[in-house]
């Protein structure tokens, strides 16, 4: 292959992640709470399609974000001039989606598990300020939003008289609800034992913001150990460019030649078993 342009080509990194950091800072003054003032204010005055436009492309980026590999595998994709960096895209994509859906689901079910916690405390609020136990769920239950799909049935049983823990349990199935349960038990000890609800759910809500506590603290210790497993990933990448900064070309010595592509199959499967490795004992450390 003959080096035709090699300044210019030598430029394309350095261009391309300039142009990567100016899209970042972009974003983030975007995302800004002054930014936002300012789209508000000068509303009337942009485009009335801009503002639509804006909210469709966001809606559609935050739901399909595993797709920003795709033109991360294109551009190196055109840097080395293989199909390689487009197939390691395209395994990239599901793995990915499932990285982003499990965090998802780890983010509903703190926020659920907050939003239980939030409604022991009303009720204990609605009990002590002198309403009855349904009342008292009924009110404190309308803003909370800590019952999910099971809402309707525990707020009918708390309005017509049913079976207010039963519901309760069946609620607590939920992903995150399992603070619901307690309740429910502190309600049935209340109801045939005639013991006091409210001591009872503030004793149940102060063991569950203790829990809260208690996770934070050790995310909190975790978050140096989750660094080192991002610096692993990011390894290989700062290689490549000192690698490209030094005036060689890794992508191609990767790419095009077969000792390149031996070190590639075998230093791709040691990132992903270290990472696998790394990230497990992480989270046998967030499960304790």
């Amino acid at each position: 292959m003959t080096p035709v342009g090699s300044d210019a080509l030598m430029q394309v990194p350095a261009w391309s992640l300039a142009g990567c950091a100016g899209l970042a800072g972009a974003l983030a003054v975007a995302r800004g709470p002054g930014a936002r003032r300012a789209r508000v204010l000068t509303a009337r005055r942009e485009d009335p399609w801009g503002p639509a436009v804006w909210a469709t492309a966001r809606a559609i980026l935050d739901g399909r974000k595993e797709w920003l590999c795709a033109p991360v595998a294109a551009l190196l994709a055109a840097l080395g001039e293989s199909a390689l960096p487009l197939f390691a895209g395209a395994v990239a994509v599901p793995l990915v989606r499932r990285w982003l859906r499990r965090r998802a689901r780890r983010r509903e079910r703190e926020e659920a598990a907050d939003a239980v916690t939030s409604l022991c405390g009303a009720v204990v609020g609605e009990l002590r300020a002198g309403h009855e136990p349904g009342q008292a769920l009924l009110a404190a239950a309308r803003n909370a939003g800590a019952l999910g799909a099971a809402e309707p049935a525990v707020l009918a049983a708390a309005r017509f008289g049913g079976d207010v823990p039963d519901a309760l349990r069946q609620a607590a199935a939920g992903p995150g609800l399992d603070g619901l349960a307690g309740m429910a038990a502190c309600w049935r000890v209340a109801v045939d034992g005639g013991a006091g609800l409210a001591a009872g759910l503030a004793r149940l809500e102060s063991a569950l913001r203790g829990e809260r506590r208690r996770r934070e603290e050790l995310r909190a210790q975790l978050a140096g150990a989750w660094s080192t497993v991002v610096v692993l990933a990011l390894l290989p990448v700062v290689g490549l460019g000192l690698g490209a900064a030094l005036g060689a070309d890794p992508l191609e010595v990767l790419l095009h030649s077969p000792a390149g592509l031996v070190c590639l199959a075998a230093g791709g499967l040691l990132e992903a078993a270290g990472l696998f490795w790394a990230s497990r004992i992480v989270r046998a450390g967030e499960a304790v």
